[in-house]
């Protein structure tokens, strides 16, 4: 069974902005079961996070609309609504080891110390590593990447099953 705690009102995220903060039209929800951060976007934007996740969201010209956000450890899932309003860059999520960007789809992130790992479970993603964005690959559903601090190319993978599974989990799916 899912728990949620919903704000009562719209929450004012303060959002990364270059020198200023922006407000978001988004509003924050926290699940019990399995415990989680959910950020909802009036855009059709949904960040879902464990806890403890460090997830900074990313508005750089503070028009209330998140380009990326950081991730700094644990994981998040996003859905991205293929008819949301979306930049040329696209949406980018960004780890200590990789940059994922995307146009409109369903992926998880998934930051060790040692590693990030994308999954696309709907859509494509385009994964780069962080200190070599030149080099992206291109994952479509149910293809993942492993992206540490090594240089060699990115390879992509179809993930199993069990691995699916262990990491939607994470987020009661």
């Amino acid at each position: 069974m899912r728990h949620v705690a919903r704000a009562a009102s719209a929450f004012a995220l303060t959002l990364v902005a270059g020198a200023a903060a922006a407000q978001a039209p988004c509003r924050e929800e926290t699940r019990f079961d399995p415990p989680l951060r959910v950020l909802r976007c009036a855009d059709g934007l949904v960040l879902e996070t464990e806890q403890g996740s460090g997830l900074r969201p990313i508005d750089r010209n503070g028009d209330g609309h998140l380009e990326g956000a950081e991730l700094g450890g644990r994981a998040v899932l996003v859905t991205l609504p293929p008819n949301r309003r979306v930049r040329r860059e696209g949406f980018q999520i960004l780890t200590p080891h990789a940059i994922a960007s995307v146009r409109g789809t369903v992926y998880a992130v998934d930051v060790t110390t040692a590693r990030s790992s994308i999954f696309v479970e709907r859509g494509r993603v385009a994964v780069a590593r962080r200190q070599a964005p030149e080099s992206a690959v291109t994952l479509g559903p149910g293809e993942g990447v492993d992206v540490d601090a090594e240089q060699g190319p990115l390879t992509v993978r179809r993930w199993p099953q069990e691995r699916v599974r262990a990491l939607l989990e994470r987020f009661g799916r």
